[in-house]
């Protein structure tokens, strides 16, 4: 299955464990290069943040939520990668919120990787779109 990989930038980490342990898996993972280099320190983001370019210019300047909207058309689903942030246990942001509407619209299948968020406001939003919620087990992909 071809699977766009979302989440928050600052699990890029985890996004390419995640990215690589489908691969092993068989489906075909899609996700922004951006998120290999933020993971091991070379991306060019990580540099305009040090040099004073604020988040949404950053995000204008790699073209994000239009990448992200352009590769979910092109997948049979999405995997959201929805990890600890900020005191919020398995934290959904603003883009990924974004991109969950993005897939739901479109008629991809949204696979949840961890419990729904509790403590945001749009609680119900994730609930009404998420098709699988997969409690950490990547083989419940189907």
């Amino acid at each position: 299955m071809k699977i766009t990989v979302c989440g928050s930038i600052k699990f890029a980490k985890n996004l390419v464990e995640v990215y690589r342990e489908l691969e092993k898996l068989g489906h075909e993972p899609l996700m922004h290069e951006q998120m290999f280099g933020l993971a091991d320190g070379t991306a060019g983001q990580l540099k305009d943040k040090a040099n004073g370019l604020e988040t949404s210019e950053i995000k204008i300047k790699y073209n994000y939520i239009k990448w992200w909207y352009s590769c979910i058309l092109k997948s049979d689903a999405i995997l959201v990668c929805n990890f600890d942030k900020n005191g919020i246990e398995n934290y959904v942001g603003g883009n990924t919120l974004m991109e969950i509407g993005f897939a739901y619209v479109n008629n991809k299948k949204i696979f949840l990787l961890n419990p729904i968020p509790e403590k945001v406001s749009y609680t119900d939003e994730i609930k009404t779109m998420v098709d699988i919620v997969l409690n950490g087990d990547l083989k419940g992909i189907k």
